[in-house]
């Protein structure tokens, strides 16, 4: 069960990388989340289900989260609606493109439909191992791929908009593109995430984004909290670990007996507990491994 859990920590950290490009980078959550999630599982399970190859399948989930994405966006730079609520609008709306793409409120995907870990049957491969190369794979895909971009013109032009808006415009940086770009890209990997994770559960949900904003949040904030001050490359890893550790978590609480039921009440007092220890640090005049070394210089 500990192999599972690392494998699920491995597919809900590209949900917390989603999460990050616009909550980290350009300094304002994304309420499309709770909808985009939903939507990339939708898509995929639909497409297998009219016989397209999962992978195809994979892609249309994607490129579906990118579309929402592209819509939040441009309700928040070009008809200038507050970011928050382009997001509530848009994550209402996609409640029923799912309910339309489904026909239902969800979909099963029988074992007769093929899934895109059984590529990695053949290996013999332990229990559940599938489960943790297939989240390793795509981790290590998105990374990259998300590396290459930020060391690109385009992507030091997203970042500069993120760290001073004012400054990137005078330097003739189109602010609102880039926040348009950020918002598609960052729901095409959310929507990857809930691809993925609905082919692992087999079976796709109109419900299934409630709440996931948080989860992909305190895979973040654990990441900050263990490791402190990093490079960009580090902070995408600190967050894979931070979304495995959050898992692990999960798992010890149920294993203890706790009922699911209130898993999301758990989620969410994770995510306080993990928001209030820098300012306990702080309070009880704590310091970190990195403070520690600037302190010693």
């Amino acid at each position: 069960m500990i192999v599972s859990t690392i494998g699920q920590g491995l597919l809900w950290s590209l949900l917390a990388i989603g999460i990050f490009m616009t909550y980290r980078i350009l300094n304002f959550p994304d309420m499309t989340t709770e909808g985009t999630f939903p939507l990339g599982g939708a898509v995929c399970v639909t497409a297998i289900t009219n016989g397209i190859h999962p992978v195809l399948a994979t892609l249309l989930g994607v490129l579906a989260g990118m579309c929402a994405g592209f819509v939040t966006g441009v309700l928040y730079t070009k008809g200038k609606i507050p970011v928050i609520l382009a997001g509530i609008l848009v994550m209402s709306g996609l409640n029923s493109v799912i309910l339309y793409v489904m026909k239902s409120p969800n979909k099963g995907l029988g074992h007769q439909y093929p899934k895109i870990q059984d590529f990695f049957t053949k290996m013999n491969l332990p229990d559940y191992f599938d489960i943790v190369l297939l989240g390793a794979l795509f981790v290590v895909l998105t990374i990259v791929l998300l590396l290459f971009f930020f060391n690109t013109d385009l992507g030091q032009a997203y970042i500069a908009t993120g760290d001073n808006e004012t400054m990137a415009r005078s330097l003739g940086i189109k602010t609102d593109r880039m926040k348009i770009l950020g918002l598609t890209l960052s729901n095409g990997v959310i929507a990857l995430s809930g691809a993925l994770i609905s082919q692992n559960d087999g079976y796709a949900d109109v419900s299934k984004g409630v709440g996931v904003i948080v989860i992909g949040l305190a895979a973040i904030i654990i990441g900050e909290v263990l490791f402190g001050e990093l490079t960009f490359a580090e902070r995408l890893i600190a967050i894979v670990v931070g979304s495995i550790i959050y898992q692990l978590i999960v798992f010890l609480i149920i294993f203890a007996g706790f009922d699911t039921t209130y898993l999301k009440i758990i989620s969410s007092a994770i995510l306080a507990v993990c928001l209030m220890i820098p300012q306990l640090k702080q309070a009880l005049h704590l310091k970190t491994g990195f403070e520690k070394e600037e302190a010693g210089q």
